[in-house]
């Protein structure tokens, strides 16, 4: 569903955009890498003006998805960190011995399985002095 928004709301228009700027921009241009001599053949490029703007449009983003992703390292780093530790942890659970189900034979009663059944054993409060 998401996909098919983004074909139709971003990619649709873009595109369009793209081609009339391509059929405005037809005319030859020639791009040189000499400052100083700009009739030097061997080092000029003619070609058509939005081959120069695709181009530029390109190199931008693969600059820029390169900033980004250099940018984000350490959050991949520590994402990878977290991952690491938690598959540890779940080898850690597989490896504990397991907890009974049910009550121990010989344990007390009312320590960790809930209330005392029955009165309390043991020696009563001493009476109060007066």
């Amino acid at each position: 569903m998401l996909n098919r928004f983004m074909l139709i709301v971003v990619f649709v228009p873009l595109a369009i955009i793209l081609i009339a700027l391509a059929v405005a921009n037809r005319e030859l241009v020639a791009f040189t890498l000499d400052p100083f001599n700009p009739g030097n053949p061997k080092l000029t490029l003619t070609l058509p003006l939005f081959i120069f703007l695709f181009l530029a449009l390109a190199i931008g983003m693969i600059v820029g998805s390169l900033a980004t992703w250099v940018k984000q390292g350490r959050y991949r780093k520590l994402a990878r960190q977290r991952g690491a530790e938690a598959e540890n942890l779940r080898q850690a659970v597989s490896r504990a011995p397991s907890v009974p189900q049910g009550p121990v034979q010989g344990s007390v009663q009312g320590s960790a399985q809930g209330p005392a059944q029955g009165p309390a054993q043991g020696p009563a409060l001493p009476k109060p002095t007066t």
